[in-house]
């Protein structure tokens, strides 16, 4: 998948996730994900044991 192809992906995605959802549910879940996004970010960067 090329980035072009994975922005289209993610856009699309994130327009299924927030189909019928109210404002505070997409705050809580732009919250989620950002949050998620940093933790992955910090366990790529500790090296492994």
């Amino acid at each position: 998948m090329n980035g072009c192809e994975l922005a289209s992906f993610v856009t699309w995605l994130a327009c299924v996730i927030a189909k019928d959802k109210t404002v505070d549910e997409l705050n809580l879940l732009s919250a989620i994900f950002s949050q998620l996004g940093d933790t992955l970010d910090t366990i790529a960067t500790t090296p492994s044991k």
